[in-house]
């Protein structure tokens, strides 16, 4: 399995292609710069599988129409964030404009009970709300790789201060991510990689 990052916009959010020997890509959280995107999947030769959105915040989801118009396919939130991820509460001036709505029949709904596979690309999701309320860990169990989006960062966690956050729920989700094994590599959606063992050792929100 492959994975590329890809740092887009005003935040340097982090935008996480992953794929397989057939080249078959899973996109995540394309936040900003649909061409800069666009230009690496045609340099890598991908095609995409899917794309998956940790959260709904502006500068994570900002480049997810333009992409999907160029390149259809299936696209996972958690539905409690789609319900005001393309809405004009869900923008940062002057940086984010309200993100354009996708034009796509259906959007499959992350949740933890699911087994997801798209294009022989399996994963897991893990539920952890609190910095926004449907916020979602990707897990790869066989990869050990986890995609993180805003819940964890190395050294700290996401702020819940915004509309929707909830200090309580951030907390019970960073403690069932302390729960999975140390050498899990974690990929969030600002920032370095780390891995839980790390996080579990030296960051304070993991305490």
């Amino acid at each position: 399995m492959n994975i590329k990052s890809i740092s887009t916009g005003a935040f340097e959010e982090i935008c996480y292609l992953i794929w397989n020997t057939q080249n078959q890509a899973l996109i995540f959280d394309p936040g900003h710069d649909a061409d800069l995107i666009a230009q690496i999947l045609e340099k890598q030769h991908l095609n995409v599988a899917a794309y998956i959105c940790t959260h709904g915040h502006a500068d994570h989801i900002n480049a997810l129409a333009d992409l999907h118009e160029k390149y259809p396919a299936p696209i996972a939130m958690h539905s409690n964030d789609l319900k005001w991820a393309f809405e004009d509460v869900n923008q940062i001036p002057p940086h984010y404009p309200v993100p354009k709505r996708p034009k796509v029949e259906e959007f499959q709904y992350l949740k933890s009970s699911t087994d997801w596979t798209f294009s022989n690309l399996h994963f897991q999701c893990i539920e952890t709300p609190g910095h926004t309320p449907g916020s979602c860990c990707i897990l790869f169990p066989e990869s050990k790789i986890m995609i993180t989006g805003d819940t964890l960062f190395k050294g700290s966690c996401g702020r819940t201060d915004l509309p929707g956050g909830d200090a309580l729920q951030l907390k019970e989700s960073l403690q069932q991510l302390k729960q999975l094994p140390d050498d899990i590599r974690v990929y969030p959606g600002h920032g370095p990689d780390t891995t839980i063992g790390l996080e579990r050792m030296t960051n304070y929100f993991m305490q």
